[in-house]
């Protein structure tokens, strides 16, 4: 009983001195482990010697919604090929990209690798198609927008551990919620002060109105923001490239001139553009010129990528069957048809608390959003599965 009271005793003295660490080589601007918040208190036994953000990267980590990374598609659907991009690897590429950038303002990195890691697990079977095919079936049923960033914390805060949530810091869900790496910013400066009844409103309202932008809380949640597109702009070229739907030398000069043309010397130049930008600033930052050769980067990719009719072909397809499963799932609930694997594979078990809390379309919502790409077509008929396709 000693040992056990002395290693507790040695782990907690370790802990204490690696907090204290923070606050002495951290940034004035980050945020310090001590200045966690949750919405419900957890008592220190609950969690060891772990400090607060480093065991918010635990817990994503070791989610289910995390493990279905590893089948959920980033641009490119239905190809047979091992080297391109999936989630799994982008949420990877973000973290160790915002933490290069986080280390070097003094930024949390634990923080800044929660955020990263968690930021897409909302994502929908087939990247951002499936996230407006699903979003066009939830504004019908009259529970708002779909959003693969509200989907996210919906997953982490109501749904994971059969609906209790993770009981993750506010300062996470907060960067996850506020990442929306499509929106293209020179410059963001946090927006401090918030509390969980905040990103509620500010869930109620994105819903709503999926134009409206919403600002991190924090430096770490800007740096992610920026992380984000670094970390897809360049991937996402060499991924066209390698499928022929693009060549190299497509790519804009402009851009080209001032960020390279691969992947290394993109993520090169933003980075330290964005380091050199931000050091012991109260905002994260492109220079102007970088900013608009990102944008035009981001056009281009756009255009020739991600509109490209090539890449679209199964588009109509997979529309149709979203809504096939959307309403089969709605006629399940609506029947209690207990032998339907909503019931089976998400429902059983779950807390009450979750299935009073939400309409059967925003149960059919969040069983969907979380399948892999496989499952969802698996849970079609074989005659109307598209096929994959060699790449």
């Amino acid at each position: 009983m000693k040992t056990a009271i002395y290693e507790e005793n040695v782990l907690e003295l370790i802990k204490t001195a690696l907090n204290k660490r923070e606050e002495e080589n951290l940034s004035p601007l980050a945020v310090s482990s001590s200045g966690c918040i949750r919405r419900e208190y957890e008592e220190k036994r609950d969690f060891g010697y772990r400090q607060e953000f480093s065991l918010d990267v635990d817990r994503i980590l070791y989610s289910l919604a995390y493990t279905r990374y590893i089948d959920k598609t980033q641009v490119f659907y239905l190809i047979n090929n091992d080297h391109i991009t999936h989630r799994v690897l982008h949420v990877q590429l973000v973290s160790k990209i915002a933490r290069t950038i986080g280390r070097f303002l003094g930024l949390n990195e634990d923080l800044i690798e929660a955020i990263s890691l968690g930021h897409d697990i909302g994502h929908t079977p087939f990247g951002h198609d499936g996230e407006r095919f699903l979003s066009e079936l939830c504004e019908e049923s009259g529970i708002g927008y779909f959003l693969h960033n509200i989907q996210s914390v919906q997953f982490l805060d109501k749904v994971e551990r059969k609906g209790k949530g993770w009981n993750l810091s506010l300062q996470t869900l907060d960067g996850i919620l506020c990442h929306d790496g499509e929106i293209h910013n020179q410059r963001l400066q946090p927006e401090r002060g918030k509390t969980f009844e905040k990103i509620g409103q500010e869930i109620s309202i994105k819903k709503n109105d999926p134009v409206i932008k919403l600002i991190p809380m924090t430096l770490e949640g800007c740096v992610v923001r920026m992380a984000d597109t670094i970390s897809y702009i360049g991937r996402d070229i060499e991924d066209a490239i390698r499928l022929d739907v693009i060549k190299r030398s497509d790519l804009p000069a402009e851009s080209v001139k001032v960020l390279g043309n691969t992947n290394g010397t993109i993520i090169y130049s933003l980075v330290t553009d964005v380091i050199k930008n931000s050091f012991q600033n109260i905002h994260v930052a492109f220079s102007p010129e970088v900013s608009e050769a990102l944008r035009g980067l981001k056009a281009f990719n756009l255009e020739k990528i991600y509109l490209n009719p090539v890449i679209k072909k199964h588009t109509p397809r997979i529309r149709d069957l979203f809504r096939m499963l959307f309403e089969r799932y709605i006629c399940d609930l609506e029947k209690d048809n207990r032998e339907s694997v909503i019931f089976i594979n998400f429902l059983e078990d779950i807390s009450e608390a979750y299935k009073a809390n939400h309409r059967k379309e925003e149960i059919v919502r969040d069983f969907i959003a979380g399948m892999t790409d496989r499952y969802f077509l698996s849970q079609c008929p074989e005659t109307m599965r598209p096929v994959n396709e060699a790449g």
